[in-house]
């Protein structure tokens, strides 16, 4: 039950997904916003690594506790299969006969299947069919806590670097260029993933994290005019 297989590995994507999203997101509010009330490079990148730092931990711990919520009901619910094996046998092979009867199995060839199925690994044939769940594929909480920060502080580093980087004059500027851009791509890559339409996520996520720079700058630049 390590979770290194299909679903583990998709698994671990996603959360990787999120994380660069949230990281790219998040830091590139946080130091426009500063920018916007500053142009210490000091400041900045005090601000900066504390978000960065902050989020990292953020994210792995909330990709932790939820994927492993998941895993415990997989798990409870893989130990109730095997109970209702070990004590009703009977009932179990008839009901996964009739499970295949309602995927349109003729009768005499689902009890069949059913009864070659249960000889060769019971456990196996209802996890599969009835639970829909892989034993040995149960994803791994550290896995997607370890994926999800480390992609959101790749993927925090972006906009940090270019805020950074830049002279005063076009930093802000180049940073919303960098950070859009490289939410048009993430967003690609999250809808390919899930099998949706590109352009749709793409647009929601370039324009949130426009409308996130926007006000977080706009609030800088009134902080920073009222010098507190």
């Amino acid at each position: 039950m390590n979770g290194d297989g299909l679903s583990g590995r998709l698994n671990r994507l996603r959360a990787g997904v999120l994380g660069a999203n949230d990281g790219i997101v998040s830091t590139a509010g946080l130091v426009v916003g500063v920018a916007g009330a500053t142009t210490a490079t000091g400041a900045i990148l005090t601000a900066g690594v504390a978000g960065v730092v902050a989020g990292a931990v953020s994210m792995a711990l909330g990709e932790y506790v939820s994927v492993s919520s998941q895993r415990d009901t997989e798990k409870s619910l893989l130990a109730r299969e095997c109970a209702e094996l070990e004590q009703f046998p009977d009932e179990e092979l008839a009901e996964l006969a009739g499970m295949y009867r309602a995927k349109g199995v003729s009768a005499d060839t689902a009890q069949r299947a059913a009864e070659e199925l249960t000889a060769h690994d019971p456990f196996a044939a209802h996890f599969d069919v009835e639970l829909g769940i892989d034993p040995h594929e149960l994803i791994n909480p550290w896995h997607a806590a370890a994926a999800s920060a480390g992609a959101f502080v790749l993927g925090s580093l972006l906009p940090l670097l270019a805020i950074l980087l830049l002279p005063a004059g076009a930093r802000v500027a180049v940073t919303f260029v960098v950070v859009l851009v490289a939410l048009a791509l993430t967003g690609a890559v999250s809808a390919s993933l899930g099998g949706s339409p590109r352009v749709p996520a793409v647009v929601r996520l370039v324009a949130g994290g426009a409308l996130a720079m926007a006000v977080t700058y706009g609030i800088g630049l009134l902080v920073g005019a009222a010098g507190l």
